[in-house]
């Protein structure tokens, strides 16, 4: 694989988007600012404070992490099957110089670059607010990057053994919205059964709420572990959506 070529893969898409992104900011924006307008202002209003600050400054560092996720799975898992599948994007790409882990690696890369793009928008918006408590918020953007490209890694991996786009139904159900909804984004979960905590120790989406609330809040020294966490899962997902997606177009 050379980095080189795996940028240009990169660059078409960003290429690509830039022509079509007004759709994908309805997506990826608008949704995450109505969960923060709706429960932050509607729902905050019957909820007393958690941990000491009020609820929607609870919750929008969490709604930094799902978007930020959010960008990635969607971008890697619809995106990437249909230019493989649907658009032949794929075939036309590997008959230039690009192999196929040049091909990966630049879908990984873009997966993770729109996960950063849409999490540092979210940064920039709460900020507006006054929801952040910290200047150091700015130090989480080069995470959102290593984080985007964990949930890449996962869509990769899964859009590499879906026999068809409706089995993406199981992906979301199964998988994204437990997710979503026992990461911490909108209530601790201390209170939960104890199983709770520990199945959400293993998903990504944890401990990037956590991260993104530790940086909102400047207390830093509480997320060691949680970084060691994510460098770390990086690095022993990054062999599969390779081997996968090579036997998915070589077959």
């Amino acid at each position: 694989m050379k980095l080189k070529r795996a940028f240009r893969v990169w660059q078409r898409h960003l290429t690509v988007y830039t022509k079509l992104y007004k759709s994908s900011i309805a997506l990826n924006f608008v949704e995450p600012i109505l969960y923060l307008a709706a429960l932050g202002l509607g729902l905050g209003a019957f909820v007393k404070d958690i941990n000491g600050v009020p609820y929607i400054n609870f919750i929008a560092p969490g709604i930094i992490a799902s978007s930020s996720m959010f960008a990635a799975i969607y971008e890697c898992t619809y995106g990437t099957y249909v230019r493989m599948t649907y658009q032949k994007t794929f075939d036309a790409i590997l008959a230039t110089p690009v192999n196929i882990n040049d091909l990966v690696a630049g879908e990984l890369m873009w997966g993770a670059t729109k996960s950063l793009l849409y999490g540092t928008i979210i940064i920039f918006v709460i900020s507006l607010f006054g929801l952040v408590s910290s200047p150091l918020i700015i130090l989480i953007i080069p995470l959102l990057f290593v984080t985007g490209l964990i949930f890449a890694e996962i869509s990769v991996i899964f859009t590499a053994i879906v026999p068809g786009i409706d089995s993406f139904n199981y992906f979301y159900t199964i998988f994204m919205t437990p997710m979503f909804l026992f990461s911490g984004i909108f209530f601790p979960l201390d209170n939960l059964p104890p199983i709770v905590s520990k199945i959400a120790f293993f998903t990504p989406l944890y401990h990037l709420v956590n991260i993104c609330r530790a940086f909102s809040s400047g207390q830093l020294s509480i997320i060691r572990w949680d970084i060691i966490w994510v460098f770390a899962v990086v690095f022993l997902l990054a062999p599969y959506p390779f081997r996968l997606m090579r036997k998915r177009i070589i077959k």
